[in-house]
């Protein structure tokens, strides 16, 4: 039989699809699974191996590589996988190439060259490599303290994200450098604050009547739903907004183009709001029941509060101007929140009255402090059963064989008490003064009217007609019977960069939740919930038992002064300030890195990154291949690629798919499994993983049936309320998770379980849980009880208490933020979702008569995924070099033509693209491309110092919560290169010899990477 192979041909035709079809089985290749999953499946024959491509770090892409004679050969779609729909792009293909590539890393290195010049990179033993590691990073220690070395982790493969967790334990540093600190992790922190961990996911998998796809191009890439997948849903839904300052692929398809000025995303949120308030589109019943909108604000009185956990067990203190029973009496519950009640006179006619006549409370005492009652409002009745009673959801479009999950009825208020939204009241506090308070919601309201469509055209650019018309068909529901919005809000990566991406997703959570979209068929749900490990965790990730490292250290964590809301979240330290300390040893000395798949170019200014990365004493990089930051490192350990590696996998976002990365060829050389080295780390540290004696670093093996061992066909335990009259009491149900029967004993049989099946929906999988809409209703939303290491989708102290509400400290979505309240007080503003300007976009005093165009960056590109493939020959041959989009008006007035090089320059620094003229953009807006670097470049750094956008950012320019850069929306100017102005007389880049880079799609040095098979014994 012949080798099975994918022509450039057909590589080129998926790329200009962009969506890349999964090519049908040739007649003489069939499915099956080779009897032990860890080995190369090797013979004459030709097995398609089902895994989940890891081709960029986003959607779990359901896969099949095809494998002969030992070797992976291609990769396609897995047409049976729903959450991917057969997708398999042009980054999944050519991973073959980079499994193969011929610079793949094969052994352990060490430097012997100065840092800041060509490494002169040495091989060295694994022994070697690992001592001396433990060597530098425990003399460090001794000397600095463990808060010295720091971590950095990138992509969300899941088994290499040891960085963000448990590393910090084992060095007990509090002190990670996170991509997600501009890359997913402000939508999470914001959620975190207003509802629940993650929230800003959203099911668009089962295909919501309005589609809303703000800040990205999810038809190319995406961190859940993407490529044919979001091209079907937009293709079947009613109406399909697409929210850009760029034409996107699919947003000249799209019924509403909000074509916004780059950063002004927020004010457009709010004009949305204003919109869905005045046209009173908003859910009612969830409004005054699931969110602090009733809540009742008192501008006169201290603030006050309780103390709440975070995420490392300890505590911070709740300090807000809510009113609550404790200001209105001596030694009442300062978690019992008061709402004025428009029912309640005839409720008292009906025998039911309020202790505090007009006024009713709901308790969000969620630890049971002062009694059992948190969770519920003051005389409620509530029963966990009759909270689920409902009907199969009815979603159209879905694909067949998907599961609708079940779909709650809204439960009113029993009794029928009707907090009020509107009106000032008056009461009397403790001390005897009368004061007048309003509802949350007059607040919110008036805010939004701050950018009512026609203020908000005047900062977006968009008319405020077509800013009404999307909002209103955004909030008019098509189909009323539902009892639920018309979908969720697909907000994407862009509305992160701009100093102000915690109000612009707070904006966002907001405005989903007050149309009815929150948990809701279509809406947003979150991340995944499975009981096998690979969901929010990431596989290794944490040790049994372990945590986040104890209040003490992450006391210690660098950036918290400046952002007290890192203290709160606790996941990832400024980088910024990190990168600062390294060069100037402030507040403290950092002189170590470990790093897995991070990348330096993401975030902050590259060049003081740099700076910082040639400054340390000592660091190590996991990666696959020599990149520009590693080109800093003293050891770089050379890792496994997606196909040499098992990992369980479900989607991290809300597609609901469970399955796995299967591991198909075997690594090359001595390349190494993440998680075994992160072991092999612990066992030389004397770190014990587990406390089971002779089995304290366990091997893949054991990790890998660990990983699964809550899957069972036992029910999981779960907890039933029934209220009576405001008296709670409780039942558990099922079997505790330390009793329950695996389905599966181990690794092998899920593998072939999963061969067999295919993906698993986690609707079936969990029907009490994620098969089950509206869980705020229910008490899912607060149901695991704690196994893994973090605290978010938890209650109390990690014990699932299946109340209702969400996991906030006043157990409603906060429209009001009372974490925001309580870490700034002195920002009252900051409450509510609020709009700022970029802070070096046009109306930044005069600079914009110097740097007149406004940059965005960050667009998708079909073969690329942020810095990488860009030595993979068919990636490379189909998009050369970066490209800056500019409009052909704007072009002619600076004598640019198509394809010129050009430069592009800031205060703080220069970089060349080429221009690609394009109507796309408007005439004042410029795209760039990001993280650019050339790896036929030998000199250190492999030339990120010609594209590298980040050069030309304010290192200092931050949101004020978060820390996040300010990557988008600052101005710059721009002109032809020439080479009177470029270096070596030549404006395309060159390197140190004047050697320049690869540019054009034949130029013969891509040959040199085309795959080599030999040499991976």
């Amino acid at each position: 039989m012949g080798n099975l192979t994918m022509s450039r041909r057909t590589f080129v035709k998926t790329a200009a699809i962009t969506g890349a079809a999964a090519a049908a089985f040739g007649a003489s290749t069939h499915t099956a699974l080779a009897e032990e999953t860890y080995s190369s499946v090797s013979g004459n024959d030709t097995v398609a191996v089902k895994t989940c491509c890891r081709g960029c770090g986003k959607m779990e892409c359901g896969v099949k590589v095809i494998v002969q004679n030992g070797r992976a050969i291609r990769v396609e779609g897995d047409e049976g996988a729903f959450q991917s729909m057969g997708n398999c792009c042009t980054k999944s293909q050519s991973s073959i190439q980079a499994a193969y590539h011929p610079d793949r890393l094969h052994y352990p290195m060490k430097r012997t060259n100065p840092k800041g010049e060509e490494p002169g990179w040495q091989r060295i033993s694994w022994d070697e490599a690992m001592q001396s590691i433990v060597d530098n990073f425990m003399d460090i220690k001794a000397k600095h303290g463990g808060e010295a070395i720091a971590c950095q982790v990138g992509t969300s493969r899941i088994w290499c994200m040891h960085s963000e967790s448990i590393l910090k334990n084992m060095l007990e540093t509090p002190n990670n450098v996170e991509a997600w600190q501009i890359c997913k992790g402000p939508r999470h922190f914001a959620t975190t604050m207003v509802s629940q961990f993650a929230m800003s996911w959203m099911e668009t998998i089962t295909r919501p009547k309005v589609y809303v796809q703000w800040g990205g191009a999810s038809e190319l890439s995406n961190y859940d739903d993407s490529c044919r997948t979001t091209v079907d849903v937009a293709s079947r839904a009613d109406v399909h907004i697409s929210v850009d300052p760029r034409m996107a692929n699919m947003g000249k398809e799209a019924d509403y183009w909000q074509h916004l000025r780059p950063g002004t995303d927020g004010a457009l949120a709010l004009a949305w709001t204003n919109v869905i308030i005045e046209k009173k589109l908003y859910d009612e019943l969830y409004v005054k029941k699931w969110t602090n909108a009733p809540f009742l604000v008192c501008e006169d009185m201290e603030p006050s509060g309780f103390p709440t956990v975070r995420t490392d067990g300890s505590y911070w203190d709740v300090k807000t101007a809510l009113l609550k029973e404790s200001d209105i009496k001596e030694g009442g519950s300062p978690y019992k929140f008061l709402v004025y009640d428009n029912n309640w006179e005839k409720l008292k006619a009906e025998g039911v009255e309020h202790e505090y006549g007009a006024f009713t409370w709901f308790n969000a005492d969620q630890e049971g402090v002062i009694d059992e009652t948190g969770g519920f409002w003051e005389g409620e009745n509530y029963d966990s059963e009759k909270a689920r009673q409902g009907r199969e959801a009815a979603q159209d479009n879905l694909l067949p064989g998907q599961t609708q999950g079940w779909l709650p009825d809204p439960m009113p208020f029993d009794p029928a008490i009707d907090p009020a939204l509107e009106g000032e009241f008056e009461i009397t506090l403790k001390d005897g003064k009368t004061v007048k308070v309003k509802p949350v919601w007059e607040h919110y309201k008036a805010r939004a009217a701050e950018h009512k469509p026609e203020v908000a055209a005047e900062i977006t650019g968009i008319p405020a007609s077509e800013i009404e018309a999307a909002a209103t068909a955004y909030g008019t529901r098509i189909d009323p019977s539902t009892g639920y919005g018309n979908g969720g809000i697909q907000y994407m990566l862009a509305v992160e960069h701009f100093c102000s991406a915690i109000q612009n997703c707070s904006a966002f959570d907001n405005l989903v939740g007050i149309t009815g979209n929150m948990d809701t068929p279509g809406g947003n749900r979150g991340p995944t919930i499975v009981p096998i490990d690979g969901d929010l965790q990431g596989f290794s990730a944490w040790a049994p038992g372990a945590t986040t490292p104890p209040e003490e250290v992450n006391r210690k964590q660098i950036g918290i002064d400046k952002f007290p809301l890192l203290g709160w979240w606790q996941y990832w330290c400024d980088s910024h300030s990190l990168w600062d300390a390294v060069i100037t040893g402030d507040p403290y000395p950092v002189r170590a890195l470990w790093n897995e798949s991070g990348n330096f170019m993401s975030q902050t200014n590259t060049t003081r990154a740099w700076e910082a990365l040639c400054s340390l004493d000592f660091y190590v990089d996991l990666n696959l291949w020599h990149t520009p930051q590693n080109d800093t490192a003293d050891i770089i350990l050379p890792v496994a690629h997606w196909i040499e590696l098992n990992s369980p996998r479900a989607s991290q976002g809300s597609a609901g798919a469970m399955g796995a990365t299967v591991k198909c060829v075997q690594p090359p050389a001595e390349a190494k499994y993440d998680p075994e080295i992160v072991m092999d780390l612990a066992r030389r540290m004397n770190w014990k993983w587990t406390d089971e004696p002779g089995n304290e670093w366990p091997d893949i093996n054991w990790q890998l049936d660990d990983s699964i061992k809550l899957l069972t066909d036992d029910e999981l335990t779960y907890t039933t309320w029934h209220v009576e009259n405001g008296k709670p009491t409780f039942e558990r149900h099922g079997v505790p998770m330390a009793e329950v029967t695996p389905k599966y004993k181990t690794w092998d049989e899920y593998v072939k379980a999963f061969q067999e099946h295919g993906w698993w929906q986690a609707k079936d999988i969990e029907p009490r849980n994620w098969g089950t809409y509206r869980r705020y209703q229910t008490g899912a939303m607060r149901a695991r009880d704690r196994v893994w290491g973090r605290l978010d989708y938890t209650a109390g102290k990690g014990i699932g208490d299946w109340k209702p509400g969400w996991f906030t400290p006043t157990m409603k979505q906060e429209i009001w933020s009372t974490v925001m309240e309580s870490h700034h007080p002195d920002h009252p503003e900051w409450r509510l979702p609020t709009y700022t300007e970029p802070p070096h976009g046009p109306k930044d005093g005069d600079r914009i008569k110097e740097y007149p165009l406004t940059a965005t960056t960050g667009r998708r590109i079909p073969v690329y995924f942020h810095s990488e493939h860009r030595q993979l020959p068919w990636c490379r041959e189909l998009w050369p070099v970066p490209r800056v989009e500019i409009n052909p008006k704007t072009a002619a007035e600076y004598g640019i033509e198509q394809g010129d090089w050009v430069w592009i320059e800031t205060e703080w620094g220069k970089i060349r693209e080429v221009a690609d003229l394009y109507y796309g953009v408007k005439e004042d807006v410029i795209n760039l491309e990001h993280t650019w670097w050339y790896p036929e470049v030998k000199d250190a750094g492999h030339g990120w110092q010609f594209s590298q956008v980040n050069q030309l950012i304010d290192h200092y320019a931050q949101d004020p919560h978060s820390g996040t850069s300010n990557l988008r929306a600052y101005q710059v100017k721009i002109y032809k290169a020439t080479p009177e102005n470029s270096p070596f007389n030549n404006p395309v880049p060159c390197d140190s010899t004047g050697t320049p880079i690869i540019h054009t799609s034949d130029d013969p040095r891509l040959k040199e990477w085309l795959p080599t098979y030999e040499g991976r014994e």
